[in-house]
């Protein structure tokens, strides 16, 4: 079978009904990992041995398990084990699965992120006698946001590609739909050619919007060196 020019094209104009339902999942299963991410990562910079413990195996455990398995878990297994869970949507699974895969890798990146201040602005914040809550909001929190930005957002690209796998659960969102295509038409390398393009596209404008963003993070800092001299 020859490559058709013409039905890729069609797909190329068809398939991008089907971002808003990818953006979708990716965004608010990102939200979900930052808050779980950072929660996990107050448990490993605490002084207690336990929670550091729970920390250290909750991140040893969703980074070491099969995104698929977990969404499988979340969605066939909870039901069974936790009446609540049944009736749950596959979309809150997808939400829930991704979110808390995520969450495992952007507690690694915030841990590092914050380690990497420099103490001593917080000994000195401390012998001024400012409050922890003040040192952290104005002094650790913009600098550790700086330098955990490009991490995060890699993590976030590596997040909008495993949405795809949320076709696993039944929800139709770009990859889900592109499949059910080429299984009618049987043109496999037309439409997943035009859905990776269609992910490349959204990850190069992404990778775009992020630069900017770490660009006007990074203007309070210039003019600061600047000022130094």
């Amino acid at each position: 079978m020859n490559f058709s020019w013409e039905y890729f094209f069609e797909l190329f104009v068809k398939l991008p009904a089907y971002i808003p339902v990818t953006i979708f999942i990716a965004l608010i299963s990102m939200i979900l990992a930052i808050l779980i991410g950072l929660f996990i990562t107050w448990l490993q910079l605490s002084k207690s041995k336990v929670l550091i413990f729970i920390s250290q195996v909750y991140i040893s455990l969703f980074r070491g398990m099969p995104t698929l398995v977990q969404l499988f878990l979340i969605f066939y297994g909870l039901p069974q084990l936790f009446p609540a869970f049944k009736g749950m949507s596959a979309l809150t699974a997808a939400l829930i699965g991704i979110g808390l895969k995520e969450a495992a890798y952007l507690s690694e990146i915030f841990r590092a992120a914050i380690n990497s201040i420099d103490k001593g602005q917080i000994e000195a914040g401390e012998a001024l006698n400012i409050p922890a809550w003040k040192l952290f909001l104005h002094v650790i929190l913009p600098q550790a946001t700086l330098n955990a930005l490009p991490a995060t957002g890699n993590t976030f690209i590596s997040l909008l590609k495993e949405t795809s796998l949320a076709f696993t659960l039944g929800i139709t969102e770009l990859f889900g739909n592109a499949k059910m295509i080429a299984g009618e038409s049987f043109r496999y390398f037309e439409t997943y050619l035009a859905v990776g393009l269609l992910y490349w596209i959204m990850i190069v404008v992404y990778t775009w919007v992020q630069k900017q963003f770490e660009k006007e993070l990074e203007i309070p800092y210039r003019r600061d060196l600047h000022d130094s001299y």
